[in-house]
């Protein structure tokens, strides 16, 4: 009997290994020719992934081959492996952002009023277009979940830049070390910084079910929390780095096994606050990023393995959630326009509008607006953040994800057309990763 019971467990096991060994070969295989794909376009390999991951859910793979589909993707043990797996990746991916934050940007004298005007204009007009559109579609859209935590989530998602996504983009257009570079990644970062700060707010609120007394209780135990991360955590942390200095590229093992448990601790610890695990990871990638060998030793040895491999499985994981097909009557089209349309053009009028008060020109302004409107990753957490709590419903989890591929996906081309009148030459496509 004994032996019976074990062997049907290791035959679930393996089954289970199968399973989850079958999607990650079909996740990581289809992200590299949907990123490979993208470039050839001229477009970043983050927009092919991100789009190789929406074309692999019901959206296009489970209705064209529905049988096949439920093979790979439905087998319910193996989902909640991959859940599992596209958490941990994106603990570890909020840490590397974390690690690029540079916020020497934000101590810029040169061009502060263009920065500060830009980045607090691109966060306010967003978040206010967001918020009306959430207000007169929850009626329609979200019936049954509290409509201010839905119009909050709605304007935060509108109001969101991805540095990440911004800064690869500006490599490969040579923008680095421009006027309108160093003005955009500026505030960029303070964008990111409020919107982060924002979504933490929200999201403490939202668990708390608006009760001011819980609501004050969590934000306060976040802050208390950064603090303690930022006065006692950093100083250990970096003692530790001088201990085991990393060396060019050479990232000593013990090291990593300290960085990675702090990681991992510091993502339990904001969980047990009732903040997203994310948040933990964000936490440790800005303690530590002013540490330029740790930081350089852990791009080359650690940092293509999570792109390569766990952020596929973030963006197949957000594909499995968005099912085009949903948004099957004229009205839901018409919702899903408005949308688009008010977060991307809401996000240009402001970045626009500033930059022109601060003395830019005109082509200078509309590329700053355009690069302004980068979403993509940053977008997808925050969507995954706000439906994981239930607060997104499925036909405006998808909506808002079309919002972020089309915001991402026109930034190049636009700026293909908007650097020459500034008299900025363009590259021929974008560079391979």
């Amino acid at each position: 009997m004994l032996m019976a019971v074990a062997g049907g467990s290791v035959q679930e096991m393996e089954r289970l290994l199968f399973a989850v060994l079958l999607q990650l070969v079909v996740i990581v295989l289809f992200a590299r020719l949907s990123g490979v794909a993208a470039q050839r376009l001229a477009q970043p390999l983050v927009v092919g992934e991100i789009i190789g991951g929406l074309l692999l859910g019901p959206s296009l793979f489970g209705r064209l081959a529905p049988g096949l589909f439920d093979y790979v993707f439905k087998y319910p043990p193996a989902e909640l492996s991959m859940q599992v797996l596209s958490q941990i990746g994106l603990v570890l991916l909020m840490f590397q952002i974390g690690l690029d934050f540079d916020f020497s940007h934000l101590r810029e004298g040169r061009n502060r009023r263009a920065v500060i005007g830009v980045s607090l204009g691109s966060i306010a007009l967003p978040f206010a277009t967001g918020f009306w559109i959430g207000h007169i579609s929850a009626p329609h859209l979200a019936p049954g979940i509290d409509p201010l935590a839905y119009e909050l989530f709605v304007a935060t998602a509108f109001s969101i830049t991805a540095i990440p996504i911004l800064g690869r983009i500006m490599i490969e257009f040579g923008l680095s070390k421009t006027r309108l570079g160093a003005v955009a990644i500026s505030a960029a970062a303070i964008n990111d910084v409020i919107g982060w700060v924002f979504l933490a707010v929200i999201t403490a609120m939202t668990i708390a079910q608006f009760s001011p007394a819980g609501v004050l209780r969590q934000v306060g135990s976040l802050a208390l929390y950064t603090i303690l991360c930022w006065f006692v955590v950093r100083p250990l942390l970096q003692r530790l780095l001088r201990y085991y200095r990393a060396r060019g590229d050479a990232l000593p093992n013990n090291l990593m096994v300290i960085v990675l448990g702090c990681v991992f601790l510091s993502a339990i610890a904001t969980y047990r606050l009732g903040i997203f695990a994310i948040f933990g990871g964000f936490m440790m990638g800005v303690l530590l990023y002013c540490e330029h060998d740790f930081v350089r030793a852990w791009k080359a040895k650690v940092a293509d393995f999570v792109t390569v491999f766990f952020l596929p499985i973030f963006f197949t994981y957000t594909g499995l959630r968005t099912n085009v097909n949903g948004l099957d009557s004229a009205s839901l089209w018409f919702w899903c326009a408005l949308m688009v349309g008010g977060a991307t053009f809401g996000k240009f009028a402001a970045a626009y509008g500033a930059a022109r008060w601060a003395g830019m020109a005109h082509h200078e302004s509309s590329c700053l607006g355009i690069m302004m409107n980068t979403r993509a990753l940053m977008e997808l957490i925050i969507l995954n953040v706000g439906y994981d709590l239930g607060v997104i419903p499925p036909n405006v989890f998808t909506m808002l994800v079309l919002m972020a591929i089309v915001s991402t996906i026109v930034t190049a081309p636009l700026l293909r057309i908007w650097l020459p009148k500034m008299g900025h030459p363009v590259p021929g496509r974008a560079k391979r990763q």
